[in-house]
């Protein structure tokens, strides 16, 4: 893995990139970090999407001012689905198009925040998008969806600012004839594939790690990818 600068209309900012062992091209995934930033578990999930044969590259959205500084700004770019964060990630995507080891494909996929993006730029050139608890979904949500690419969602039916999320996100997605999996896990809360500090008092709020759960969602991720991420349409 290596800490790398990407050029946005903004100026540079720092992203991270994994690459996977032995001889590409290979498809690429632009990750899209949760609120608390990318690190200190997006190298282990940036490693196990390299690990999977993809390109990984996670650009750091906060890379201006620090996550205290910036979050507010992030999170209404996202809700008027326009500004600076939307760019970077399109950025992020220009860069990995231009490496060699990049074969022309690109999806994306995010977390909590991330996973919001992740729908919201899912109609916006990507091969196929990977929502991971991308809650509360944007609105208007079928509205948003129009035009999107196909999309792995995954949600923990015990996260408390997602209930109803993942019936909700099939509905739209039949509304627009978008090809999904959308999977909802019972023993699942918000977060379960993000390791963070405090993990037993996040568990009883409806948050938490979840090995086995993180294991099955990406599972499917991969295998979605495979069916579905093929060479990038123009945006």
């Amino acid at each position: 893995m290596a800490q790398i600068e990407i050029d946005t209309a903004d100026g540079p900012i720092d992203a991270l990139l994994d690459v996977p062992a032995g001889a590409g091209p290979w498809p690429a995934v632009v990750v899209v970090h949760d609120a608390l930033g990318y690190r200190p578990d997006k190298e282990s999930t940036s490693r196990r999407i390299a690990d999977a044969g993809y390109l990984a590259i996670t650009p750091n959205l906060y890379a201006r001012g620090g996550r205290v500084r910036c979050i507010t700004r992030v999170f209404r770019e996202l809700l008027s689905k326009r500004g600076r964060a939307l760019d970077d990630v399109l950025a992020a995507r220009h860069h990995v198009l231009g490496l060699p080891e990049c074969n022309g494909a690109v999806g994306i996929a995010g977390f909590c925040m991330g996973g919001q993006f992740a729908l919201v730029m899912s109609p916006m050139g990507f091969g196929a998008s990977a929502p991971f608890y991308g809650t509360p979904l944007p609105r208007p949500l079928e509205e948003t969806l129009a035009g999107a690419c196909p999309i792995v969602a995954s949600f923990g039916r015990r996260d408390p600012i997602g209930r109803g999320a993942a019936d909700a996100l099939r509905k739209a997605v039949d509304a627009n004839g978008i090809p999904a999996d959308i999977k909802e896990y019972p023993d699942a809360g918000h977060s379960f594939a993000n390791k963070m500090p405090g993990q037993p008092l996040l568990r009883i709020t409806g948050f938490g790690y979840r090995e086995d759960t993180t294991d099955d969602a990406w599972r499917r991720v991969f295998a979605f990818f495979s069916e579905h991420l093929a060479v990038t349409p123009p945006a």
